[in-house]
């Protein structure tokens, strides 16, 4: 096992982490949009009022993510203006163990372990008491990192004499499977060989994944959809059974994007139609049919400073015009994504670090992994879980590329 997962603590992630801002499950949809589109990770914990009874953990509800609201927003219709004053306790799917709370003193080698059995988030209470010596709490709370968080932080470091801040008694940081991974690739090379491997060679590429046809409806996602990643990859299936991607319906996709049109997208185009955000130009009638726009990356808004509103964009900014639209068939979708529309795809040789860079250039949650020699033919998916499965993996039973 690498040190840095046994001389790092959990507390060592949290510097820098802004106190947790609670999303109540009694706030409307409406709120829940803007709220995740001015979220740093795409998706929004939702917990239940403060009753004074029990731990923090015990309010967690659930996480919302941009995919959800769009899916509800698709199946209300007409009636979308009712749906966006929605509470959201009717929209987000409880599910208390995706949240974790830990001490800060927990090994990083076990928050890990956490992450990898399903926990998303981590809810850390923030402490300055601990703060510099990450080597003596692993030591000391080696087989005890569940301990009872009622516990000081001054008394587990065995500096009892030193007086505690009550103004971080309340305060606590939420860390996500990103916050982990953007640590360790600062820390590649006490990982190696591991991060230089290949993917296929550690087993990182999950080979079963969610896929809709190009011609199929797009709605037809509302049936199949994953959770983790909450992606689906839209393909045309070659004779010989294989996959060609197009394109993908994502949270990571429809994280800052017009939501009210992306619904409308959702349950009136083709899945290939609505990967490229397209507007259905064979009506030849703009005032019929809402803009929908689809970001490239959520962190190109915040380089160039742009703002929190979603930018709109149809058809003829990515390529394409409506003469073209009309004579656009199924098979002319695979020269058409690119640019702003097309998904995020690494080979099935690329590097582990390559891949982890990618993901958090891209603020993604997965990457697409198509074959090297053969042009966008999918053979699977990597997401977070699988790169700390990865991570973690001894460097003895990595799998030896095939010749």
């Amino acid at each position: 096992m690498a040190s840095v997962f046994v001389h790092h603590v959990i507390g060592d992630l949290t510097v820098g982490k802004p106190e947790i801002k609670e999303f109540a499950d009694t706030e409307t949809v409406e709120a829940a949009v803007k709220a995740i589109g001015e979220c740093a990770e795409g998706a929004i914990t939702v917990w239940k009022a403060k009753d004074g009874i029990g731990s923090r953990a015990s309010r967690f509800v659930g996480i919302l993510h941009s995919m959800d609201l769009v899916v509800f927003l698709a199946k209300a219709g007409e009636e979308h203006e009712r749906a966006m004053r929605t509470p959201v306790a009717e929209v987000v799917t409880p599910n208390p163990m995706l949240l974790k709370e830990v001490d800060p003193g927990t090994r990083l080698i076990d928050a890990l372990e956490l992450m990898k059995q399903g926990v998303r988030r981590l809810l850390v209470r923030k402490s300055m008491a601990w703060k510099g010596v990450s080597k003596r709490f692993s030591i000391l709370y080696n087989g005890k990192w569940l301990k009872t968080l009622n516990t000081s932080t001054a008394t587990a470091t065995g500096n009892s004499s030193q007086p505690s801040s009550s103004s971080y008694d309340d305060k606590y940081c939420c860390l996500s499977r990103e916050d982990v991974v953007r640590f360790l690739i600062g820390c590649l090379g006490a990982l190696a060989p591991i991060p230089l491997s290949s993917i296929s060679s550690l087993g990182a590429i999950t080979p079963h994944y969610f896929h809709i046809e190009a011609s199929s409806p797009a709605i037809e996602v509302v049936h199949k959809l994953p959770q983790d990643p909450c992606a689906i990859v839209v393909v045309e299936t070659n004779p010989d059974g294989s996959h060609k991607i197009i394109g993908e319906i994502s949270a990571y996709k429809l994280w800052k994007c017009d939501y009210l049109a992306a619904a409308w997208a959702l349950a009136n185009l083709s899945a290939g139609q609505f990967v490229m955000g397209a507007e259905d130009n064979i009506t030849n009638s703009d005032s019929l049919v809402p803009s929908f726009s689809i970001p490239s990356s959520p962190v190109e808004d915040t380089i160039i400073g742009a703002s929190s509103r979603p930018k709109k964009f149809s058809s003829r900014s990515i390529g394409f015009f409506s003469s073209q639209a009309n004579q656009m068939a199924v098979g002319g979708l695979r020269s058409m994504y690119r640019g702003r529309s097309a998904p995020l795809t690494c080979k099935h040789t690329s590097s582990l670090a390559a891949v982890m860079a990618q993901m958090l250039s891209h603020r993604a949650t997965h990457v697409w992994v198509t074959d090297a020699e053969v042009e966008d033919i999918l053979i699977g998916i990597i997401g977070y879980s699988d790169i700390l499965h990865a991570v973690t993996r001894h460097p003895s039973s990595l799998v030896p590329p095939t010749p």
